[in-house]
């Protein structure tokens, strides 16, 4: 493996001196053919916009694509062939290597000390298609380290609904039962609450889902009550039984504010120098909790237990969230874009 990944960089090294233009045409390429593979079926138009490109530029390649069978035309949009789709999934390694990417996987797996990490190409904070790739990166992972008869508990948030929009069906979900890591976060959009999500991620992937409605931030008392009912005993039994953690990454004070907590806790969050949030934790820059919702769902005790926490989230905004929040675990794998990778290297290069 080794050998190959000198021997495809020495090519990609001749290819920058001799055929300099090459690698920015096969990247262009590469990204329509990506683009229209997320949006498929897709119009011209509306993939010019997406990837800021003249609609005069795009016809001229899309043409070429077509003629070489890799995407087809019709009258509701492009969408790829199957020779496309299989071309897309050959290129993703080539391109990895000859845009840095494989580099930069290893190199942050290397500085956040975990399990895996997997960088997909672009900003989610400038592309929202790009935490659309997020999510069908997140499908593939699931997918790898999927075991029957498995519990995956489930967080909410943008970049893990993506992972739910993505998910396509599979033998190894038949089996596999998503729950809520906990309550519903009373949120605005429904769709971005645990329990929408853990039922899109079943109906998607033909598997099974437990639900659990229950308000956030809960009193003492409110909390007491809620966990001795029947149903929520019934969903938090499969919820112990976790083996998968996935989650989004927050920013710390955004995510106070979308829970509507009270300015006081805002406050003492300001104070703590809080910079990211994940399952109901808040934690500062020096990787420490320093602060948490009260609510009914996964434990500290029981995210010690699971056997992998799986991480989505990008953009270069996030870089001190994901920083604080992804380190030094052998079971945490991180699923992030090009962006929040780089700006978390480049923060750890001016530090040093």
């Amino acid at each position: 493996m080794a050998i190959r990944g000198e021997w495809m960089n020495d090519l990609i090294s001749i290819q920058e001196q001799l055929l300099p233009d090459l690698l920015k045409v096969m990247r262009k390429r590469y990204e329509i053919l990506r683009h229209i593979k997320l949006m498929q079926p897709v119009g011209r138009r509306s993939l010019s916009s997406i990837l800021s490109m003249t609609e005069r530029v795009l016809r001229s390649e899309v043409e070429f694509l077509r003629d070489q069978g890799l995407l087809q035309i019709a009258p509701i949009g492009m969408s790829l062939t199957d020779r496309g789709s299989k071309l897309l999934v050959d290129m993703e390694p080539v391109i990895k290597e000859a845009f840095g990417l494989a580099k930069l996987e290893s190199d942050l797996k290397k500085y956040l000390n975990i399990r895996e990490v997997v960088i997909v190409p672009g900003d989610s904070d400038q592309t929202e298609w790009v935490k659309k790739e997020i999510g069908r990166a997140g499908v593939q992972m699931l997918k790898k380290v999927s075991v029957p008869e498995q519990v995956v508990a489930v967080a909410g948030g943008t970049t893990v609904l993506a992972v739910a929009e993505m998910m396509t069906p599979a033998p190894e979900f038949r089996t596999t039962t998503f729950v809520p890591t906990r309550g519903g976060l009373a949120e605005d959009q429904v769709e971005l609450e645990a329990n929408y999500i853990v039922s899109l991620l079943a109906r998607n992937s033909g598997g099974r889902y437990r639900t659990m409605y229950i308000p956030e931030q809960l009193s003492d008392e409110s909390y007491q009550s809620m966990i001795r009912e029947p149903q929520i005993q019934s969903v938090l039994k499969v919820l112990r039984k976790a083996r998968v953690v996935l989650h989004g990454i927050g920013d710390a004070k955004k995510m106070a504010i979308r829970r509507n907590s009270k300015p006081e806790v805002i406050r003492q969050l300001e104070e703590a120098k809080a910079v990211g949030e994940s399952l109901g934790f808040y934690f500062n820059a020096k990787r420490e909790v320093v602060g948490r919702i009260k609510t009914v769902g996964l434990t500290q005790e029981d995210i010690e237990q699971v056997e992998l926490m799986i991480a989505v989230a990008g953009g270069a905004s996030k870089a001190k969230a994901i920083e604080a929040i992804c380190t030094d675990s052998e079971k945490q794998i991180l699923i992030t874009d090009e962006a929040a990778a780089t700006a978390i290297l480049q923060e750890k290069n001016i530090d040093n």
